[in-house]
């Protein structure tokens, strides 16, 4: 089986896991090639296709198609095989709450966790305790409506199947759990752990994301 085309992206995007999980669920198959960060992204030849020079950027096999922004890549591919309408949705009305998901995931959930890890982890951006506590409050916000949607113990957030709903939640709460997703905030969202492990269940899944990480004590600057 070719590739449909590559991914370029730095090691552990959850954005490139999600197409990952998607591409494996699809039954289709996406190359990774070699990337490094500030000097691949400013070549000219990558930047003629992604201006920008942001990753994960998608090129087709035949280079004549770019995409860039983790959510287009991966409902591309998602779209680009057999389990298209389990991934995405058989009807309007589905497809609709797979998308209001994957919004929520990508605006509510990745808005409050990137600055903070920008700040602790990464130290990109110098710590801000007002900005940092605003996005913790954010996050737990978010997570109080994750929690609402599978207290019941749902296993996915639309329908019976694994959809992008639920790999787009999953992406920035795995990297939430390791700094900001604390003790404190999984008591007010008892479900929410369970949730996660479950998704983790899923084998195309832990191929690619791995054990989840839970701090006891957020990481603060």
């Amino acid at each position: 089986m070719a590739p449909i085309g590559k991914i370029y992206t730095y090691p552990n995007n959850y954005r490139v896991q999600i197409a990952q999980v998607i591409a494996d669920i699809n039954n289709v198959e996406v190359e990774i090639p070699d990337f490094q960060m500030g000097v691949t992204n400013k070549d000219p030849s990558f930047l003629s296709k992604f201006p920008l020079g942001k990753v994960p950027a998608f090129s087709s096999a035949d280079d004549t198609f770019h995409l860039t922004e983790g959510l287009a890549i991966a409902r591309y591919i998602a779209s680009s095989g057999p389990a298209s309408a389990q991934l995405l949705g058989a009807d309007p009305k589905t497809s609709a709450l797979i998308e209001q998901c994957a919004l929520f995931a990508e605006s509510e959930l990745s808005g409050a966790t990137i600055p903070p890890l920008l700040m602790v982890l990464a130290k990109m951006i110098p710590y801000d305790e007002a900005r940092y506590n605003q996005c913790a409050g954010n996050l737990e916000r978010a997570v109080k409506r994750l929690e609402e949607a599978v207290k019941d113990g749902r296993k996915f957030l639309v329908g019976d199947q694994l959809t992008l709903a639920d790999l787009a939640v999953l992406g920035p709460m795995t990297l939430a759990s390791k700094f900001l997703f604390d003790e404190e905030m999984r008591k007010q969202a008892p479900s929410v752990e369970g949730y996660l492990k479950g998704l983790l269940e899923v084998p195309e899944v832990k191929k690619h994301f791995g054990e989840l990480t839970f701090v006891e004590k957020r990481v603060q600057g």
